[in-house]
């Protein structure tokens, strides 16, 4: 099977991004897969898809429990299912993903001061690559500049000092002094659903970034995005897109209804399953987006 960079270089060569989805739980899990698989069906190729665990969320899940079910879903299925550790803010907690056998880490400095950023995303980069040629696997690391907030949750409006967007000269300068694999740029979009609105993407930033870097660009804050910034930006040079809040949400409203509905209910799988359908449904509708798939 291929491995993830070479999905993510398929990707920017057919113009479509693969899509990021983060899990909390098994529920999650199963229904980022099931859209993946159901829309794979569909469209009579497979759909490569990202599981994406933050900090808090790989305490929660567990780190090898995660690599367990992700890689176990590759190999057996034999499907493009990948496991990045999103928002990891230190080198240690860096290094403990790769070591556990994540394929992918974002090493995320974006609110500290430049020069340590710089120097904490390479030291990320280079441990990555001596794990890498030892283990003989392959291990994108990604990174992040430019500030849009923080936390997959729902906001009344733009946090103070989110939204200054990365400038090419700074994205070109941190690419080459770090050696990373992939970037996230600060160009327009927020972590979580704001209340009032997002802006736009600046799709003209986005293909600016991508022409001076040469990398694959990944969006952020996707969730609570028009569609049209997300084709925009995907032509303008996005290669993969992160969504979470909006399947928290979906999974969240699921299963407070489940419960309202069905207050005798004692069996878990049996209140969790709306769960999983909601979080599909989500997933499919923005994987069918990312893909261009009527």
């Amino acid at each position: 099977m291929k491995t993830l960079r070479e999905y993510v270089t398929d990707a920017q060569v057919a113009g479509v991004a693969i899509g990021h989805f983060n899990i909390s739980n098994l529920e999650g899990l199963h229904g980022i897969y099931g859209a993946a698989k159901k829309l794979s069906i569909e469209a009579g190729h497979q759909i490569p898809v990202i599981i994406g665990l933050s900090e808090g969320e790989e305490d929660f899940v567990g780190r090898s429990e995660a690599v367990g079910m992700v890689q176990q879903l590759r190999e057996v299925d034999q499907y493009p299912i990948f496991l990045n550790a999103d928002h990891h803010y230190s080198f240690e907690r860096a290094k403990l993903a790769i070591d556990a056998g994540f394929d992918a880490v974002i090493i995320d400095g974006a609110e500290k001061p430049h020069a340590e950023n710089i120097a904490m995303t390479k030291q990320v980069v280079e441990y990555a690559r001596s794990v890498a040629s030892f283990e003989n696997r392959d291990i994108l690391v990604e990174a992040e500049i430019g500030y849009i907030g923080s936390g997959s949750n729902i906001k009344e409006t733009i946090p103070e000092g989110a939204g200054i967007k990365t400038t090419p000269a700074e994205a070109k300068e941190f690419v080459d002094a770090t050696g990373i694999d992939m970037l996230a740029p600060s160009v327009g979009s927020i972590h979580g659903l704001i209340k009032s609105g997002k802006p736009h993407i600046d799709t003209d930033l986005v293909k600016q970034i991508k022409d001076i870097t040469g990398l694959p660009l990944v969006l952020h804050g996707g969730s609570g995005l028009r569609d049209e910034d997300f084709t925009n930006g995907i032509k303008a040079g996005i290669a993969i897109v992160h969504i979470n809040t909006e399947i928290r949400v979906a999974y969240d409203e699921a299963l407070k209804q489940s419960i309202i509905d069905k207050p005798n209910e004692v069996a878990p799988y049996k209140l969790l399953q709306p769960a999983v359908d909601a979080v599909q449904a989500v997933v499919y509708d923005r994987l069918k987006l990312f893909n261009h798939i009527q």
